[in-house]
Order: C-alpha cells, then sequence, then structure tokens
C-alpha cells in the first residue's frame, strides 16, 4: 500500500508526510508557471523546493491534462549539452483551472479576515469591493429611461463575465418590472460561504439603477442563475429604507 500511494503523490524531500498534497503542489506549479512561464522545470524546482524530478512529474501530468504546454519559441529555454531544456507556458484550459485556485485563495483569505476581525470586517471588505464596482460601471450607465438603464448594467455586467440579461416580468403591478438574470457568477465558490458578497452585490445594483432592487435568487444559493427583481419606474437615488431587508 505505502508504495502505491507512492506513485500516486509527490511530496517534497523536505516536507513531513501528508504535508502537502500532490493535487496541492501542481497547482502551485500551475500558478507558477502562469506567472512566470515561459519557465523550466529546473526553475520551478528551485523556486518550490522540490526535486528537478519531483516537479517534471507534476509538469508530465499538467501536460496531459492540457493545461500547460511546451514553450516552442527558441532561445527562451537555456541550451544545455544534449537536448534544450523544455520551457513552460499555462493553456487557455489551465487559466480556467486557475480561476479555481483563485478561488480557494479568496476563501483562506475571507476566512482569516473573519477571524481576526469578526463578520464585521467580511461586510465592510464586501462593502469596499461593490463600491469599487459602482464607481467603475456608473460612467457606463448614460440612460435615463429605467428600462435603458437596466440593460446597460446587464451589458457591462456580461462584459465582466456574468452573462447577464434583462427580461421583463408579466405582473398585476402599477410600475413595470424587470429581471436582472446573471448565468454566470466568477465568484461563486467564494460566496457560498460569504454571502455577504451577493448582499453588497444587490445593494451595488440599488445604487447604480437608482431604485429598490428585490434578489430573488443566487447561483451561490444553489439556483441556477442570480435573479433580481428591478422595478421600472422613474429612477431615483434610492435611501437606505428603499433597500430591501437582506440587501442591505
Amino acid at each position: 500500500m505505502p508504495n502505491q500511494q507512492a506513485t500516486r503523490a509527490v511530496v517534497p524531500a523536505n516536507a513531513e508526510p501528508g504535508e502537502e498534497s500532490a493535487e496541492s503542489t501542481r497547482r502551485r506549479v500551475l500558478g507558477l508557471v502562469a506567472s512566470d512561464g515561459p519557465v523550466t522545470a529546473a526553475d520551478l524546482a528551485a523556486r518550490l523546493g522540490l526535486t528537478s524530478a519531483g516537479v517534471r512529474r507534476h509538469l508530465a501530468q499538467l501536460e496531459e491534462d492540457g493545461t500547460i504546454t511546451v514553450h516552442s519559441t527558441p532561445g527562451v529555454a537555456p541550451v544545455r549539452r544534449g537536448r534544450p531544456a523544455r520551457a513552460y507556458v499555462v493553456t487557455s484550459g489551465g487559466q480556467g483551472e486557475l480561476h479555481d485556485a483563485y478561488s480557494e485563495v479568496a476563501v483562506q483569505a475571507l476566512r482569516h479576515l473573519r477571524a481576526a476581525g469578526g463578520e464585521s470586517a467580511v461586510v465592510g471588505f464586501a462593502a469596499q469591493r461593490y463600491d469599487d464596482v459602482v464607481e467603475r460601471l456608473m460612467p457606463q450607465l448614460t440612460a435615463t429611461d429605467p428600462a435603458e438603464r437596466a440593460a446597460q448594467l446587464a451589458a457591462a455586467l456580461s462584459h465582466e463575465g456574468y452573462a447577464a440579461s434583462v427580461r421583463p416580468v408579466a405582473a398585476a403591478t402599477l410600475v413595470p418590472i424587470a429581471q436582472l438574470c446573471q448565468g454566470h457568477c466568477p465568484v461563486q465558490h467564494v460566496a457560498e460561504e460569504f454571502p455577504e458578497l451577493c448582499e453588497a452585490e444587490a445593494r451595488a445594483f440599488a445604487e447604480l439603477l437608482g431604485t429598490h432592487v428585490q434578489r430573488l435568487a443566487t447561483i451561490a444559493g444553489g439556483a441556477h442563475a442570480c435573479v433580481t427583481n428591478l422595478p421600472l419606474g422613474i429612477a431615483q437615488a434610492p435611501t437606505a429604507a428603499q433597500i430591501p431587508e437582506g440587501t442591505r
């Protein structure tokens, strides 16, 4: 059994047994290839404190998975006796893998923030994040008509990777209602543990649209899309009382 485990996981020579999993080491290798590539196995081994043979096994697995590839431009890797050292870069598939890795780091960072400063520290972080969103997107929302402004918000969110759209809602209300639907959430895995991000996002929508909003569902909460009700009456700057409980 020990021999079989050794063939499946590469552990640094200076590490205690079980200190770092092969998967987490491969993620570290992938991250360095992304940030420093083209990079060789020898360079990675020196950075990570691993043996060159161990790093090459991780690189072979990543290459087989299609997340990295050998850089083909001549002159990048140092030339040694025999064949030149192979230098690696990340593929587009590898970039997708990295998003998940960054989510794990973000969750760990927010856990540390919560442990050090309490829940209020997480709320403050989420508020600052979406204050920045408001500042960045507000200049793009030039329409005064509420429906057009909502469409501009959806376009801006789509540009940032949220796959957003606005859909009319047939409802017997005095003010017409639309729903802002986000088919993708780049921070889904973080928001699953820290719903403060979703709450702050809803507040940002209220500020950007100048009206109250009602969050109906989130991807982080298990829905297939994030759905937010938007009344399409005359836009005006929302007060704290207009922003629904749960999104304040």
